[in-house]
């Protein structure tokens, strides 16, 4: 994470606090009790997993170190909650998260109000260092990376329901882009990328740096559901030489045709929405498509994914912000690159290995959460998440 200055105040952290922990309540809202616990697969983890954690996360790291004499709400919550952090111990396996009947919905909201009542006391009655106030600006954003996953499990979990139930509709998260199938040109040369300010930022984005770019060019625009179709109708699914290897397995191992969400029901594309399931739009981005989709498409198209840097540096030129961009660059540390002590340290660094870098936002990236230098990272065979396709050549 970016260091703070110390001229934030307690009251604009508390204010802040305040509305992102309302916002997970209220992507909750629509749900069903039954649909708090269900975890389909492992990716995927239940609704009541991800309200209790980033509540254990302002416990843990906020509350027992810092605030005289706060008592635990649960001390069996270490164990359930904790999600990677090997420095804190014990915790339920990540595909057991679904079988856990209890703590109850009801009773993680009490934890809920109770961490809010209590970080809400410590805001108004202490003190911050600029150490503490970093530590807040990382709990806040993480929050809001999981209110992104949040949604995109939501939707996993309703979008494998044979009923194919409605989120909400009145919600808008899929919006036709400002199609331009322009391409931009890039000359060579030396640039900067890496985040460069005094506001918050990951510390993967840190280390400022310069790299060489050859001539390329960029589409403005990400690729549509409609050149999709046209990728799926011309066989490419079952064409071997657009696919990398691993792709290749994948899609034999899966049997797949389409995004994921797509059906081909009664001589129509039907694509599972928030607001049920509905005929594709042929003019919005394309959604919901992994690494290896993104690279055979590109391969068909006679094109290439952008790197990350290509990506950055064209970013001010791009319409962008509708779905994470797949780019060619494996998410590897900057130079310099440092990891923090402790359980911090394991925010990022321990998972440079296998993934492939995102560019960009979605919409299902929280208000304020976005960024150019901002480096989502998933493994390539990945698609739950709102992922989308950017050419270049």
């Amino acid at each position: 994470m970016q260091a703070q200055t110390l001229a934030i105040s307690n009251q604009t952290i508390l204010d802040k606090y305040t509305k992102i922990r309302l916002h997970s309540e209220h992507i909750c809202k629509p749900l069903e009790i039954e649909d708090f616990v269900v975890q389909p697969i492992v990716d995927v983890s239940p609704p009541k997993w991800h309200l209790g954690h980033t509540t254990w996360f302002f416990e843990t790291f906020i509350l027992k170190p810092n605030y005289k004499d706060y008592q635990v709400f649960n001390d069996q919550y270490d164990f359930v909650f904790n999600s990677y952090y090997e420095s804190l111990g014990a915790r339920v396996v990540r595909t057991d998260r679904g079988n856990l009947s209890r703590p109850s919905v009801t009773d993680v909201y009490r934890y809920r109000a109770y961490v809010d009542q209590q970080m809400k006391a410590f805001l108004q009655n202490n003190s911050l260092s600029s150490e503490l106030i970093e530590l807040l600006q990382l709990g806040l954003n993480h929050e809001q990376q999981h209110q992104e996953l949040l949604l995109s499990d939501i939707k996993y979990i309703l979008g494998h329901n044979p009923l194919f139930p409605v989120y909400s509709v009145d919600t808008v998260f899929d919006q036709k882009s400002i199609q331009n199938n322009e391409f931009i040109k890039v000359e060579s040369g030396i640039y900067e990328i890496g985040y460069q300010g005094e506001d918050f930022c990951f510390d993967n984005e840190l280390g400022r740096h310069k790299v060489y770019l050859e001539n390329f060019e960029i589409a403005k625009s990400p690729v549509t559901n409609a050149q999709y179709l046209e990728f799926i109708i011309d066989g490419g699914y079952s064409d071997f030489k657009y696919w990398h290897s691993e792709g290749w397995e994948w899609v034999k191992e899966n049997a797949a045709k389409s995004p994921l969400y797509w059906h081909f029901i009664d001589q129509k594309w039907m694509n599972y929405t928030f607001a049920g399931l509905k005929e594709i739009d042929l003019n919005e981005p394309v959604c919901h498509i992994n690494f290896y989709e993104a690279s055979a498409f590109a391969s068909w198209k006679g094109m290439r994914l952008p790197t990350e840097a290509e990506w950055e540096v064209a970013s001010p030129n791009l319409n962008w912000g509708q779905r994470w961009e797949w780019t060619e660059s494996a998410y590897l540390p900057y130079p310099g690159f440092k990891k923090a002590p402790g359980a911090i340290g394991e925010y990022n660094g321990k998972f440079m290995v296998s993934q492939m870098v995102l560019r960009g936002a979605s919409v299902a990236t929280p208000e304020g959460h976005s960024r150019a230098t901002y480096r989502n990272f998933f493994h390539p065979r990945h698609q739950w998440q709102f992922m989308g396709i950017r050419l270049a050549k």
